[in-house]
C-alpha cells in the first residue's frame, strides 16, 4: 500500500454494500421524476402515441430477458468494470476492451449531458423564486463541486444521499398519480392510455427511443460488485428489483398523465407545457407548497442522477488502470475513503471541459448539451448490453455450474436478439431524440460516438495483445483483491490463450 495519505492501492472498500444500496444507485441513475416530468412529456409530444405508457411495460420484458443470463454470471464475475468483465470473459480480450471503451463514452455523455439538464432547470426555479438571474453553466459549476466531493467520499456515504433523494422523488411522483386518478379529464378513468392496439401505431419507434433512454443506467448494478457484501446475490437481486420497479413504476405514471388530460390530449398539452403538465397540476390540485417541493426534487432527480453516473465513470476507469489497459495510476483509490479517486478526478475534468466548451460555444443546455448526450448515450448502453448479453452465452459455453438451460443460453440468446433489434430501432429513430431544426448530420454523428469508441477499444485490444501479453492475459480476470481466480474469473479463451502461450 501507497505511503501517500490519500492514495492507495489497496482497491476499493469491500462489504460496504447491500441490496438496497444497488438499487438506489440503479434507479437513481434513471431519475423517476426527471423521467415523468422531461421523458414522458417529451415523449407525448414527440411521438403522439397515446398507449406510449405501455412502452414501458414491453422494454421492462426484454430487459428482464437480458437480467437472466447478466445475473447468472454476475456470480461468477465480481470486477468494477462491469460489463468490460463481463465481455472479456465471454468475447474475448479485445472485445472486453471494446465494451469498456463503449460503456465509458455511454456513461460519460448521459454524465455531462445531465449537467446541461440541472444547469437549465436551476436557473429557471432561482430566477421564479428567488429573482436570482444566473446563466445555466454557474449552476452546473455548482453541482459539479458537489459530485466531485462526494466522488471522493465513502460509496455507503454516496448510497445514504441517493436513498434519501431518490425516495422524496417517488413520493412525489407518487402524489401527481393520485392527483391525475383523482381528477380525470372527462370525470372517468380511460384505460386507453395502456392499450396495446393503440401502442403498436403511429410513433412506435420515437416511443421505444424515449423508453430506451429513461431506462439508462438500471444495469449498472454490477459496477459495484467488488464493494457488495455479497457479490453472488447482490447484484441479480438489485438488478431484478430495478428493472420490475422503474417499468411498471413509469408505465403507470405515464398512464396517469394520460388520465390527467385525456388520451387525445396528452400530445398537444405536453408540446405546450412540457415538464409544466406535472408541476401545474400539483400547483392546482396539491397545492402551491407541494408543487414547489416538486419542482425541488426534480432539480435534486437530476443531481442524483449526476451522482449515480459519476461514480458508474470512476469505477470503470478504476478497473482498466488496475488492470494496466489504461494507465496506471487510474487504479488508485483513496486511503482513507477506498473511493477510486484518481478515476473520479479525471471524469470531474472531463465533465467540467466539455459543458464549458458547450457554454462558450452558446449551446443550448437541454436542446443541445442534454439530448444530445443522452441520445448517443442511450445508443453505447443498449450496444453494451447486446454485446454482453452475447458474452453470456459465451462464458457458459462448455462451462458447468448449477444454472439451468434458460439461464445458461437460451435467456441469454433470446435478450441478444431482442436487444438487437431495439438498437435497430433507437438508429432508425435516433431523430426522434432530437428538436426538429437539429443538424441532419447529427442523426448520424451522435450514436457513432459509442460505436467509434467500440472499434478504436477493440483495436487497442489487439495492439495489447501483441505489444503487452501479460497484460492482454490479465483483462478482465481481477477480482476485488486484484488476484486472478482461474475457477472463477476466467473463460474458454483466456484459457486457450494461456495454454498457447506457456
Amino acid at each position: 500500500m501507497s505511503s501517500d495519505p490519500f492514495f492507495s492501492d489497496g482497491g476499493l472498500r469491500r462489504g460496504r454494500l447491500g441490496t438496497a444500496h444497488l438499487v438506489f444507485f440503479t434507479v437513481a441513475a434513471s431519475a423517476p421524476l426527471t423521467v415523468l416530468g422531461g421523458g414522458v412529456t417529451t415523449m407525448y409530444a414527440v411521438s403522439g402515441n397515446i398507449g406510449a405508457a405501455l412502452g414501458y411495460v414491453l422494454l421492462a420484458a426484454v430487459l428482464a430477458v437480458f437480467a437472466t443470463g447478466y445475473a447468472a454470471m454476475s456470480r461468477y464475475v465480481a470486477n468494477a468494470g462491469a460489463f468490460y468483465a463481463y465481455i472479456a470473459n465471454g468475447l474475448g480480450r479485445a472485445g472486453g476492451v471494446a465494451g469498456s471503451a463503449v460503456a465509458l463514452a455511454a456513461y460519460n455523455a448521459i454524465q455531462i449531458g445531465l449537467y446541461g439538464l440541472f444547469g437549465a432547470i436551476m436557473k429557471d426555479f432561482m430566477t421564479a423564486k428567488a429573482g436570482l438571474t444566473l446563466d445555466w453553466w454557474v449552476w452546473a459549476l455548482l453541482a459539479w463541486v458537489f459530485i466531485g466531493v462526494l466522488g471522493v467520499l465513502r460509496i455507503d456515504l454516496n448510497a445514504s444521499v441517493l436513498a434519501v433523494l431518490l425516495v422524496l422523488e417517488c413520493v412525489a411522483v407518487l402524489i401527481f398519480d393520485l392527483v391525475a386518478f383523482a381528477h380525470p379529464a372527462g370525470g372517468s378513468v380511460t384505460t386507453a392510455g395502456i392499450s396495446p392496439t393503440h401502442l403498436f401505431g403511429a410513433g412506435f419507434g420515437a416511443v421505444l427511443a424515449f423508453t430506451i433512454a429513461s431506462f439508462t443506467g438500471f444495469e449498472s448494478g454490477a459496477i459495484y460488485s467488488e464493494e457488495v457484501k455479497d457479490p453472488r446475490r447482490t447484484v441479480a437481486r438489485a438488478t431484478y428489483i430495478a428493472v420490475a420497479f422503474t417499468g411498471l413504476f413509469y408505465a403507470f405514471s405515464a398512464w396517469a398523465l394520460t388520465v390527467l388530460t385525456g388520451p387525445e390530449n396528452a400530445q398537444q398539452a405536453s408540446t405546450e407545457a412540457g415538464p409544466g403538465v406535472v408541476f401545474g397540476a400539483l400547483d392546482q390540485y396539491a397545492g402551491t407548497v407541494i408543487a414547489d417541493i416538486a419542482n425541488v426534487l426534480f432539480i435534486t432527480s437530476v443531481l442524483a442522477a449526476l451522482l449515480s453516473f459519476h461514480n458508474g465513470v470512476a469505477r470503470y476507469l478504476f478497473a482498466l488502470g488496475r488492470e494496466n489497459v489504461l494507465p496506471r495510476f487510474l487504479g488508485a483509490t483513496s486511503s482513507r475513503s477506498g473511493a477510486p479517486i484518481a478515476g473520479s478526478l479525471i471524469q470531474s475534468v472531463l465533465a467540467v471541459v466539455v459543458f464549458l466548451a458547450f457554454a462558450m460555444s452558446g449551446r443550448d443546455p437541454v436542446i443541445d448539451l442534454f439530448t444530445w448526450l443522452s441520445g448517443s448515450a442511450a445508443v453505447g448502453v443498449v450496444l453494451l448490453m447486446t454485446l454482453t448479453s452475447a458474452a453470456v452465452v459465451g462464458f457458459f459455453r462448455g462451462r458447468g455450474g448449477p444454472e439451468s438451460a434458460w439461464q445458461r443460453a437460451i435467456a441469454p440468446a433470446l435478450g441478444t436478439v431482442l436487444l438487437t433489434a431495439v438498437l435497430l430501432v433507437l438508429l432508425f429513430n435516433f431523430d426522434a431524440l432530437l428538436a426538429p431544426d437539429t443538424a441532419s448530420y447529427l442523426k448520424w454523428l451522435l450514436p457513432a460516438i459509442p460505436v467509434v469508441a467500440g472499434v478504436l477499444g477493440l483495436l487497442w485490444g489487439v495492439v495489447l495483445r501483441t505489444s503487452r501479453p501479460d497484460t492482454y492475459r490479465r483483462i478482465g480476470q481481477l477480482d476485488e483483491e486484484g488476484l486472478h481466480e482461474p475457477g472463477l474469473h476466467s473463460a474458454p479463451e483466456a484459457d486457450r490463450w494461456a495454454t498457447s502461450h506457456r
